[in-house]
């Protein structure tokens, strides 16, 4: 076999302007590819981010029927104190998760004493919430990154809209769960920049404020955020969080929970899609590249050496190891075409990351441009040019295999 290599590298080499001309398609090929998935990955990586880290964590859990009543903000679907407590210990036992916060979520009329608005509030534990949504704190401009007791957190088209500043009085009124209305004084603690999506323009305050707003006997949650250790294993850790929520709260067949991952929740995950589905297509242009270059390099090849194939099997060569010759050239060329276009693609995002590119997404400015890939990917990659590129050779090496020695020495 190792001879049988050599000979094959000898008639490329026999051909160099054609065999560099291929490899150059190729390696053109990978380069695309793999800046493409670079560059995707990093707008998707930083569009995830924003999301999770900036208001909804990687997996919330309600009970069952408050996600399709989410605008509304239902008190009537919020988590008992008793219940949230069990769910609590369970989360804080597991070693996958980083943070968890409690939110009591619910509507209210704010008045600045001169007029007055709806407002969408979040009642949290400061700490718990800013570690669960650790982007949380850079989304306030201006006023201190906490929230005290008696203090607010409120959104930047609020505060324009009203004329609110940090340090200024203002009231929040709300209707409990039996209808009676309460209101009590804050302070403004600090702006929030919006951010686009679910819960995306609410307010914050502190949740034992919330809790004496709405006059709750005992603390109601509406929703359990949680931040995992190790995103990339947000599936199964999802799974495992239902399992054991189920095995803990699954009473006569019938489950009062319901747990979503962040792709559940917001309508960017679609977006997130819409990159791997061009990713995907992407990599079967690639695949097309490859195919027509090295089928069109080695069809010529069995017809330029129709004669030398003919001498080949005269001389007893079996059919078996001319079918390997051609299949050689095809799997040289996609491996000199996978290793140069990886060593030029990874060139490339090294001097696309000194170069230090900036982008905005929606709101937040100044996003730095982290292009990378993952080795894997780069592995996936190259096997996908390699073989293609045998089974470009497939059918010429075919042919060559089959050729009648007679026929074949006959050829002008």
């Amino acid at each position: 076999m190792t001879d049988l290599y050599k000979i094959a590298l000898r008639n490329l080499l026999r051909y160099k302007r054609r065999t560099l001309l291929t490899a150059s398609l190729i390696t053109v090929g990978v380069v695309f590819v793999l800046i493409f998935v670079a560059v995707s990955g990093s707008f998707k990586a930083m569009m995830i981010g924003q999301i999770t880290d900036s208001m909804m964590g990687h997996i919330q859990i309600h009970k069952k029927g408050y996600v399709a009543s989410i605008d509304n903000l239902p008190l009537n679907l919020n988590l008992k104190s008793q219940a949230f407590a069990r769910m609590d210990e369970l989360l804080r036992s597991r070693k996958d998760i980083e943070a968890s916060s409690p939110r009591l979520k619910f509507g209210g009329l704010f008045s600045n004493f001169a007029e007055s608005t709806n407002v969408r509030l979040n009642g949290v534990y400061p700490e718990r919430e800013f570690k669960t949504v650790p982007l949380l704190t850079s989304r306030i401009t201006e006023g201190k990154k906490t929230i005290g007791k008696g203090e607010i957190l409120i959104p930047a088209l609020l505060a324009k809209g009203m004329k609110v500043k940090v340090g200024d009085p203002v009231v929040i009124v709300a209707t409990n769960q039996d209808g009676s209305v309460n209101g009590k004084q804050f302070v403004v603690a600090g702006i929030l920049e919006g951010v686009t999506g679910p819960g995306g323009r609410d307010g914050y305050i502190h949740i034992e404020d919330a809790a004496e707003l709405l006059r709750m006997p005992a603390l109601e949650i509406s929703e359990i955020a949680i931040r995992l250790k190790d995103f990339d294993r947000l599936r199964p850790a999802f799974q495992e969080i239902t399992k054991q929520l189920e095995a803990e709260f699954r009473k006569d067949d019938k489950f009062p929970l319901e747990i979503h991952t962040w792709e559940g929740l917001s309508p960017f995950f679609n977006i997130a899609r819409m990159l791997d589905v061009m990713t995907f297509f992407i990599k079967l242009m690639l695949v097309a590249l490859v195919l027509i270059s090295v089928m069109n390099v080695m069809v010529m090849a069995v017809y330029e050496r129709i004669r030398e194939i003919g001498t080949m099997a005269a001389i007893g060569t079996p059919p078996g190891k001319i079918l390997s010759l051609f299949m050689l050239e095809g799997l040289s060329l996609g491996v000199l075409g996978a290793i140069t276009g990886g060593a030029a693609g990874f060139a490339l995002l090294s001097v696309l990351n000194l170069s230090r590119i900036t982008f905005d997404f929606g709101l937040q400015k100044g996003l730095l441009l982290r292009a990378s890939v993952n080795p894997m990917d780069f592995v996936a990659i190259a096997l996908i040019v390699i073989l293609v590129s045998v089974v470009a050779s497939l059918e010429p090496a075919f042919k060559a295999s089959r050729m009648e020695p007679i026929v074949a020495l006959r050829h002008v």
